[in-house]
């Protein structure tokens, strides 16, 4: 008989029901945020490196407006469940629809900024609400 590691054997429908109930709701949506990153054909932010041209979803979970350098920017914190990523338009003092809590796919290059990932000006796409 051979011993096969835990994490290669394929859960069965009951064991995949008690990993669920015995989750926090920060790991399930956690969970669901990286199936979502999947499903819509991004990169995990946490697979993302600088200088690296990629396409993330995930949802906001802070949008501030802190000025650089003496210009507006607004800056959001995008999360997708395995890595956090900082996006920000410079110039701009809000954007319709950047709020906390709102689901979005952005596109662009990544750079390191005291060591986050950040996205500047990226092209981006809204999530519509109803799927949520």
């Amino acid at each position: 008989m051979s011993a096969v590691p835990g994490s290669e054997k394929p859960a069965g429908r009951f064991r995949r029901m008690l990993d669920r109930l015995s989750s926090s709701q920060g790991d399930l949506e956690s969970e669901e945020l990286r199936e979502d990153a999947e499903t819509a054909g991004c990169t995990r932010i946490g697979d993302c490196h600088d200088r690296q041209i990629v396409t993330v979803t995930g949802t906001l979970r802070t949008v501030t407006l802190r000025p650089r350098a003496g210009v507006p920017a607004l800056e959001a914190e995008l999360f997708d469940g395995s890595a956090a990523l900082d996006v920000v338009w410079l110039g701009r003092r809000s954007i319709v629809g950047i709020e906390p809590g709102r689901r979005l796919i952005a596109s662009g290059r990544i750079s390191m900024s005291r060591g986050r990932r950040v996205l500047f000006n990226p092209k981006y796409e809204l999530r519509p609400l109803g799927r949520e």
